[in-house]
């Protein structure tokens, strides 16, 4: 492991440490006596949470598929945040929306207007939740307005938007995240230990699909512009970040091969398939595929000289499962923790919250968005070439030193 992966292990793991810090909400924290007994597991009573008036106000900016049925939702289970904006080009959907969460009507603009987030009561962060190509405009817009900002990933299309991205929030002193959901997810979390810790042994290869069959042609995950590209940015990007944060390891070589069906009206613009082997420092392989016109697949194996350690389901919004394999007595042995599933998004966003709050870094700041980017822009470019592209190393550690704690 190289200086960087180092600092980013040191970043990700020892994190587990600020469990021992107070947490924003502990004075609200409800305590039960047990009512079982000590044979069996304790049950969970929710909190520390922080009451709505203490709570971090995000304004939500974008109103599609992903904010209504996985964002929106996630506020009923954060700790620390709470829904207090909406941003969007369609005012009469925004307002059914807003009656579902309790938004104030003057609390619903549309992109014209987004600048009035400013001076709007209640608002510390904006999520930015629009068509990648989008993400640069409204991230150096809410930054220059003085809000922290959330972004989705892929955090834009190209390597030039990122580093202007980035720029704009330095110079405006706001926090930039990147919602990278599965870096706070518990099983994500309980893997990457096991690599850290040895538990694997030397880890020599990992090999991943998230794969999915979409529909409607004139989407805007189907127009180049729009998204930059198809299935590599959209869901191959999660086999390519896990591979990296996993490991800590950052990769030094590229060689991928994209497939642009011309007889299927979906892909006039961009691939539906994408296969990706990416070589690293230490000499592992990562292998992964990600496609737009196959039959849902997504799952993650790292495989070890002692173990493997897989999560299948692997890279969804719900089921993932976490799976162990090592040889004991002479036995191959396989283990599935019980981990109690939580709601990514709830878990990002109260990540953020705790940034703002305790004034700490983002764990997944847009320096890993940046580094995510450079790597996609390599793999198009090998695929146009048919050859292997060198990547260089980042110049310093692309994920921030701050860790939520595991919860139990």
């Amino acid at each position: 492991m190289g200086a960087t992966g180092a600092l980013a292990g040191a970043a990700l793991f020892t994190a587990e440490a600020a469990a021992q810090q107070s947490k924003p909400g502990s004075e609200n924290t409800v305590t039960l006596p047990p009512i079982d007994a000590a044979t069996e597991p304790p049950l969970t009573t929710p909190g520390p949470f922080l009451p709505p008036n203490k709570r971090v106000g995000f304004a939500v900016v974008g109103l599609g598929n992903l904010s209504l049925d996985q964002i929106l939702p996630a506020f009923g289970k954060s700790d620390y945040c709470k829904v207090t904006a909406l941003v969007s080009g369609d005012r009469g959907k925004a307002l059914k929306i807003a009656a579902q969460y309790g938004i104030a009507e003057s609390n619903l603009i549309d992109y014209a207007g987004y600048e009035t987030l400013k001076n709007m009561p209640g608002v510390d962060v904006i999520y930015i939740v629009l068509p990648n190509s989008m993400h640069r405009e409204f991230v150096v817009r809410g930054a220059k307005i003085g809000k922290h900002i959330l972004c989705e990933k892929p955090m834009a299309t190209s390597a030039r938007d990122c580093e202007d991205m980035i720029a704009a929030c330095k110079q405006a002193n706001v926090k930039l995240m990147i919602a990278y959901r599965q870096q706070y997810e518990p099983m994500n979390r309980t893997l990457g230990k096991a690599v850290a810790d040895g538990k694997l042994g030397k880890v020599h290869s990992i090999v991943a699909s998230n794969s999915q069959n979409v529909g409607d042609p004139t989407q805007w995950r189907l127009n180049r512009k729009l998204a930059g590209g198809g299935c590599m940015p959209d869901v191959g990007i999660y086999c390519l970040n896990a591979a990296r944060f996993l490991t800590n390891e950052e990769p030094e070589e590229v060689l991928a091969v994209t497939v642009q069906p011309k007889d299927d009206p979906r892909f006039k613009e961009v691939e539906s398939r994408c296969e990706v082997i990416a070589r690293f420092p230490s000499g592992m392989t990562a292998t992964f595929t990600s496609a737009y016109d196959v039959h849902r697949s997504n799952f993650l194996r790292l495989e070890g000289d002692t173990a493997w350690g897989e999560m299948s389901p692997g890279f969804g919004y719900h089921g993932s499962k976490l799976h162990f394999s090592r040889l004991e007595d002479g036995k191959d042995v396989e283990m599935t923790p019980s981990i109690e599933e939580k709601d990514q998004f709830a878990l990002e966003m109260d990540h953020m919250a705790t940034c703002v709050l305790q004034n700490v870094q983002p764990h997944t700041p847009g320096e890993e968005g940046l580094q995510d980017q450079r790597l996609i822009e390599a793999i198009y470019k090998s695929a146009a070439s048919g050859r292997g592209v060198k990547v260089s190393q980042p110049n310093g550690p692309t994920r921030g030193p701050a860790l939520p704690p595991m919860k139990a």
